[in-house]
């Protein structure tokens, strides 16, 4: 081989390596570079205004410091529990000393939730919440997108359901809740139950206008194939629609999450049921020196667990796509 073939050589393997690091250099920026100059500028702007305000306005270093507060107070009070229940201990073990026969007795401890447990009471009534949806949404909206006359009966109460507000909802629901579930020994309690309803009610809507849709909207070659094999209805669903209809599926279950994890906040804090909407309202009641600070980082969180739970809906769709081009950021 020719010394001017061999410098050719080196010369596009140089040129693919530059390729590849541009490419990797672009995506390292892109992902982790350009997010963190954004949120570098946010908490700059964040920390003036704060500074500019004149009221107490909370700025980046008081909600950091409340984090740390918020968190000692969760260990502290995870210590009173854990003392709670070596006391009870005890006495059980004193008293079946004395007595064999002695039936022992535990207590649950019933100290204020923190924020942590209330971070992860919110986080169980809205998942719960959205899967009950999503079980009534999906079926129904495959079924009015298979069905024209079915969609034309439906479409109509979805639309007039679609933009009631969650506060709409909330009185009905925990007044059906407080006539329906009675009960001397409940699996759930009667606010958790009226959250997750009111959950449900509000965040059925987008999944069933964009399952509807896209099912309605797969394309002819593939309905003619299935007529062609002569696929049972079972079939033809599993086969044909939900594959070609997961895009739109997702997309609409990803803005159910949102509105699900929104409608939440909002009806704990009316209702005054266990969650983040009930630390933030009871923040705001307290009226201490450091309640917009824990407020502020109350929205923080809020915001934060919302981004993640948006992310996770966009994984999962990446996961069980075909299409992974259709997957949108």
């Amino acid at each position: 081989m020719s010394s001017t073939a061999v410098n050719m050589n080196r010369s596009t393997m140089t040129e693919k390596m530059l390729k590849v690091f541009k490419s990797t250099l672009s995506k390292i920026t892109n992902a982790m570079l350009l997010p963190v100059i954004g949120i570098t500028i946010f908490v700059f702007l964040w920390s003036i205004a704060a500074q500019s305000i004149h009221t107490e306005f909370p700025g980046p270093n008081a909600v950091v410091k409340q984090f740390s507060s918020l968190y000692s107070e969760h260990v502290a009070e995870r210590d009173k529990a854990e003392a709670f229940y070596q006391r009870q201990d005890k006495r059980n073990a004193a008293k079946l000393a004395k007595n064999p026969q002695y039936v022992t007795k535990i207590r649950a401890y019933t100290g204020k939730e923190t924020f942590l447990d209330q971070i992860i009471t919110s986080l169980i009534t809205v998942t719960c919440g959205f899967l009950v949806a999503a079980m009534i949404a999906i079926p129904l909206g495959i079924w009015m997108g298979l069905n024209k006359r079915l969609n034309a009966s439906f479409n109509p109460i979805v639309q007039i359901f679609k933009p009631v507000s969650p506060l709409a909802w909330l009185p009905l629901v925990t007044m059906v809740v407080s006539a329906l579930y009675v009960s001397d020994d409940p699996m759930v309690s009667k606010s958790f139950l009226t959250s997750m309803i009111t959950v449900s009610l509000c965040s059925l809507w987008p999944m069933v206008i964009n399952t509807s849709i896209g099912v309605s909207s797969i394309d002819s070659d593939l309905l003619n194939v299935s007529k062609v094999l002569r696929l049972s209805t079972f079939t033809h669903i599993k086969k044909i629609v939900l594959p070609a209809s997961i895009p739109m599926i997702f997309t609409g279950m990803r803005l159910s999450f949102s509105v699900a994890w929104m409608v939440l906040i909002a009806a704990e804090m009316l209702a005054q049921n266990p969650g983040l909407g009930k630390f933030v309202w009871d923040e705001f009641q307290n009226g201490s020196s450091d309640s917009l600070a824990r407020i502020m980082a109350a929205v923080v969180v809020i915001g934060f667990i919302g981004f993640l739970l948006d992310r996770g809906m966009l994984q999962l769709q990446r996961k069980v796509s075909w299409n992974k081009s259709s997957v949108s950021v």
